[in-house]
């Protein structure tokens, strides 16, 4: 069996990630390639650390279990299928699905920690970031974190400032400089998209 080519793909909160990777994939068979997110291995709420305020706050590497999400990637490097519950952010209005991800001759990993986690990251063989100016990953935070997570305005804010953009600093944008390709999506990606596209078909030969 050829081994699986692992991409991982991570950029700030709101950077677009979600978009790109819908657009990367729409270019590939279910056969050919299998998303892995780390949006789906969060602890459970008892286990999220809290702030100052007694907030939960999900945007630190804490509040991920990154030795099951490790495994799952390894598991799928082997040849493996592997289930896992779906995450839903505590919304009390969807029911989890039981996920099942199937390995592929390209397997993409996806989150804001995949290249700050050393379980994770050395499992990569490439790194692509996502970058945006903060002002527009801001906007769109805001209208992602309302639509999908009920989230008003204060809270969105409140989330920014004290989680989000303090993890950026600290945890995210340093990694930025151990990524094999930097995509950046202020206005657009399609170049970008379109190297990173066609690079990966090469891995399907």
């Amino acid at each position: 069996m050829i081994e699986p080519y692992i991409v991982g793909i991570t950029g700030g909160s709101a950077s677009g990630k979600t978009f790109f990777l819908k657009q990367l994939l729409g270019a590939f068979s279910e056969e050919e390639v299998c998303l892995i997110s780390q949006d789906n291995y969060y602890r459970t709420q008892e286990f999220v650390p809290k702030d100052q305020n007694n907030i939960e706050n999900y945007d630190l590497p804490e509040a991920i279990d990154f030795e099951l999400y490790a495994q799952h990637i390894n598991d799928l490097k082997n040849g493996k299928a592997v289930q896992h519950k779906e995450y839903v952010f505590n919304n009390p209005n969807v029911v989890p699905k039981t996920l099942t991800f199937k390995s592929a001759p390209i397997i993409v990993v996806e989150g804001i920690f995949v290249f700050h986690s050393p379980e994770v990251s050395n499992l990569l063989d490439l790194r692509v970031f996502i970058d945006a100016r903060e002002h527009i990953k801001i906007k769109r935070r805001i209208i992602r974190d309302n639509n999908e997570r009920g989230y008003d305005l204060n809270d969105v804010l409140y989330r920014w400032e004290n989680h989000v953009a303090p993890t950026y600093e600290k945890y995210i944008e340093p990694t930025k400089y151990s990524a094999d390709i930097i995509i950046n999506n202020n206005l657009h990606f399609e170049k970008g998209l379109d190297i990173l596209t066609s690079f990966l078909k090469t891995k399907l030969c």
